[in-house]
């Protein structure tokens, strides 16, 4: 696995992640912010991680999309905790353990390994039909 390419494609998802969940809070649509919030994010995630994989394969990278998932998934909860939670979460009456039991971050994780993970099977099912 290239590592570093995986660490600098999973910081950049986070950083439009976490800019298109704060600019939603901007543009209220729904009555519930929160919820508008993470709706943008999910389908923001989406596109986000099928980009970033197709760029880490680019260069030929031989590793499973499960993998790559799994590494923007924690490029993406470590910068969370680091930046996100002091950040965004906390002045808001928020917590570590609040955004972390959330089981909307636990699906936002599973899209990122699912949407990889899809990416990575298309990918190889279109080079092996050509041999």
């Amino acid at each position: 696995m290239e590592k570093i390419r995986a660490i600098i494609i999973g910081v950049v998802i986070w950083f439009f992640g976490v800019s298109a969940f704060t600019l939603s809070f901007f543009i209220p649509i729904l009555h519930d912010a929160e919820l508008q919030a993470n709706l943008v994010l999910f389908l923001t995630v989406i596109p986000l991680v099928w980009f970033g994989t197709k760029i880490y394969f680019l260069k030929g990278a031989k590793t499973k999309g499960f993998w790559v998932g799994l590494t923007f998934f924690f490029i993406a909860a470590l910068l969370d905790a680091l930046i996100t939670v002091p950040l965004l979460i906390i002045p808001n009456g928020g917590s570590h353990l609040e955004f972390y039991a959330d089981p909307g971050f636990w699906c936002i994780g599973l899209l990122f390994i699912g949407v990889a993970t899809l990416f990575g099977h298309l990918k190889k099912k279109r080079t092996t039909e050509f041999i």
